[in-house]
């Protein structure tokens, strides 16, 4: 590992920290700086030639700014000679604007991909992208990782009958994400169907499956962001008869009116991983954050050493 470096943005400090602790490696010295004029500076504290370098910045609010910031420092790695550079990008921000829905509207998330790529990333590790045809965006190779692992063993640590357990889908577009933990979880499956009135409302109208009445319901989304629709979709369980309802998502954005909705909404608890840092004032009693650290620390020890990424999710049963 000793030809491995790892420097952090500003975005997430403390998970880079965790992940090198979690691989027993210092955290490279980098120098980040604003100028008088808003203008970004970057300087790498450490000898980087022919290293495989890993820059871990997610590009979350202020989205602008934290992926400007990973541009300059991709750059300097690259006009430093690094042999390999990898942009850990735990939440990828634009991921919602990935097609064209309307006439003269851009797709933003090629765009932000066409830019890692130009300043020079030699390949992406990213988790929970929220269209995975994202990937192909890129022109370079994008390890994509699941939060599904951590916020199931989150759920199975509680010890729920599976008999109690529905897992539901706050969307049609969240399906197949159901499937996979309700494989995982156990339970029943059921689905809120939502209509979109306006690219910022939404409704909730009923729900398919189930039985919900006396039920634990788990929801599970990618992330996160004003919280409107997925509780929206815990009102309307809360309204079929669920004992119990839980939240789950990876990414937890939570921006706008998010924590006024998410304190009234009829939800127990509500998980979000640590792949965007939580600010003090967003924390109250039912928020539980969960770490994701050790997963990338292990996909970044898998990449160095060109090891399968997809083997961190084979169950021992695919494995025999």
């Amino acid at each position: 590992m000793g030809e491995l470096k790892i420097f952090s943005g500003r975005a997430n400090v403390q998970l880079a920290r965790d992940i090198c602790d979690s691989l027993h490696l210092p955290l490279g010295s980098i120098t980040l700086g604003t100028f008088p004029d808003g203008e970004y500076s970057c300087k790498i504290g450490d000898d980087v030639r022919g290293r495989d370098v890993f820059l871990i910045q997610p590009t979350c609010p202020p989205v602008n700014d934290n992926l400007m910031e990973l541009l300059i420092m991709i750059d300097s790695c690259k006009r430093a000679s690094a042999s390999r550079i990898t942009a850990v990008i735990p939440y990828y921000g634009y991921a919602r604007q990935d097609r064209k829905d309307e006439g003269r509207v851009p797709i933003t998330a090629k765009l932000v991909a066409n830019c890692v790529t130009r300043a020079g990333a030699d390949r992406v590790l990213t988790m929970d992208l929220h269209a995975a045809q994202i990937q192909g965006f890129f022109d370079v190779p994008v390890d994509h990782l699941y939060a599904a692992p951590v916020l199931n063993n989150y759920f199975l640590q509680r010890g729920y009958d599976t008999e109690e357990i529905v897992v539901v889908s706050p969307d049609e577009g969240s399906i197949k994400r159901a499937i996979g933990h309700s494989k995982r979880l156990g339970g029943r499956l059921a689905i809120v169907d939502k209509r979109r009135d306006s690219p910022s409302e939404t409704r909730q109208k009923n729900i398919i499956g189930g039985p919900i009445e006396g039920k634990i319901c788990l929801m599970f989304d990618d992330m996160i962001s004003t919280a409107s629709s997925i509780c929206g979709a815990a009102q309307l369980v809360h309204e079929a008869g669920a004992k119990e309802i839980y939240l789950a998502a990876t990414h937890g954005v939570l921006c706008g009116p998010a924590i006024e909705n998410l304190r009234k909404a009829p939800v127990n608890g509500i998980c979000v991983t640590n792949t965007i840092p939580l600010a003090p004032e967003k924390q109250f009693d039912r928020i539980h954050v969960l770490s994701v650290a050790p997963l990338l620390a292990e996909a970044i020890r898998r990449i160095h050493r060109d090891m399968s990424i997809s083997d961190i999710f084979r169950s021992p049963d695919e494995e025999s």
